[in-house]
């Protein structure tokens, strides 16, 4: 029998089994993304063999990039808030402080404790520091009006670190590829901090803005078929990332912003649409989803495990249980000169902000856009395994801690 009728059985299958008991997945510590993992070693070479997929490089950078800016795009489509610097506090802190903290603690205990060089110790904390806007939808926000600021703030984080993690990728490609950081060090912050920033901020502003005024333009003369009306969402992804990446802009943060503007868009009579263009793009995140931990679940070996498994644990580790606690309840100390509430938090959100600092398909684009640039040999399967199995504990530990502990949080701390 051909084996890819084989796999789409078993895909059928899977994807009937998770959506028919979803009442009972979403009431057990188990997130559906460790359902997919366990299903993708069973269907790789240590159960069944039916995926027989070697992905190169390329073929998983793509599918991941896919699957972040749809999620980049949910996750500005969730932002509830007026565009005021008080309003979002928290996004600020975990994005200008406790990211910075992650990637220089990362690469720094790379350096001293697994001897490389700093190109490649920045670029791996660069690849790990983000949060994953994919798999952490028990911890974000859970509709357009939730007001919670720990969801708030953990959505919007994961939606911009996920694009602003970019610069620092760079600046460690480029030392990799030379040591005298003096001749590149001002195209870096010329090129990629500055513009690439700017151009996808302003990318996504124009794009998002100017697509929903001219439906709601046309609209006036003739009304949009409701079925199409959810792929205008789609649409603006995709043009949105691809201008913002000709003019060599960062197009996941255009895709967030573009996000966040066809939300603004909305006008309270016009929820039922907002409500369902979100809707459909959660859908569209949720099925690639299946497919990339899948993937993800069928490539992983024994051998490699075993070979850069300590090192993997050492990062993994100190990463989930030092360095993002840590750096989180730094990163949202009381500010004494700030007068807004939303300047102090509640020492149960600080610990819960620390603890949820999921890894995983934003890790993985990284590393295969890095794998097709200047890292490679010895030391690129290195940082492979070590991001790879860094994910996949990632994965399973705040899977399983999700859905108690903000059960937990709900009853005790929301209104």
């Amino acid at each position: 029998m051909d084996i890819y009728i084989l796999e789409l059985l078993v895909i059928g299958l899977l994807l009937l089994l998770v959506t028919m008991g979803s009442g009972w997945i979403k009431r057990l510590p188990l997130s559906y993304a460790i359902i997919y993992l366990v299903v993708g070693i069973f269907l790789g070479p240590y159960g069944t063999n039916l995926i027989q997929i070697q992905p190169r490089t390329e073929l998983l950078e793509r599918i991941t990039e896919f699957v972040v800016i749809v999620s980049l795009f949910s996750c500005g489509l969730k932002m509830n808030r007026p565009l005021r610097l008080r309003a979002w506090s928290s996004t600020i802190r975990l994005i200008a402080f406790l990211m910075p903290i992650s990637i220089f603690a990362i690469a720094a205990i790379s350096h001293w404790l697994l001897s490389l060089n700093w190109g490649a110790a920045i670029l791996l904390g660069a690849i790990l520091a983000p949060t994953d806007p994919v798999l952490a939808s028990e911890v974000q926000l859970e509709h357009i009006g939730d007001r919670d600021e720990l969801r708030f703030g953990l959505t919007s984080e994961g939606g911009l670190n996920d694009s602003l993690a970019f610069p620092f990728v760079y600046f460690g490609l480029y030392w990799l590829e030379n040591n005298n950081w003096q001749t590149w060090l001002k195209e870096w912050i010329i090129v990629d901090l500055i513009w690439a920033i700017a151009a996808g901020i302003g990318m996504g502003i124009l794009v998002g803005k100017g697509v929903m005024g001219i439906k709601q333009q046309l609209q006036k003369f003739r009304s949009i078929d409701a079925l199409m009306e959810d792929f205008i969402g789609l649409g603006i992804i995709l043009i949105t990332y691809a201008l913002t990446e000709i003019i060599n802009g960062y197009g996941f943060l255009a895709v967030f912003v573009a996000g966040l503007m066809v939300q603004r868009s909305y006008s309270n009579s016009h929820s039922n649409r907002r409500l369902s263009q979100l809707e459909f793009t959660e859908q569209l995140e949720k099925l690639m989803e299946v497919g990339t931990i899948l993937l993800l679940g069928s490539i992983l070996r024994i051998e490699p495990i075993i070979e850069f498994g300590g090192e993997a644990l050492i990062i993994a580790g100190l990463l989930i249980f030092a360095i993002r606690p840590l750096g989180a309840w730094i990163s949202t100390t009381n500010l004494g000169f700030a007068k807004s509430p939303r300047s102090s938090f509640h020492p149960t959100t600080r610990w819960l902000f620390g603890w949820f600092g999921v890894r995983g398909v934003g890790s993985l684009y990284y590393l295969s856009y890095a794998l097709g640039k200047s890292l490679e040999g010895e030391l690129g399967t290195k940082i492979a395994w070590i991001t790879s199995i860094t994910v996949i504990i990632s994965i399973i530990i705040h899977g399983i801690s999700a859905t108690p502990l903000m059960n937990w949080y709900k009853q005790k701390y929301e209104l």
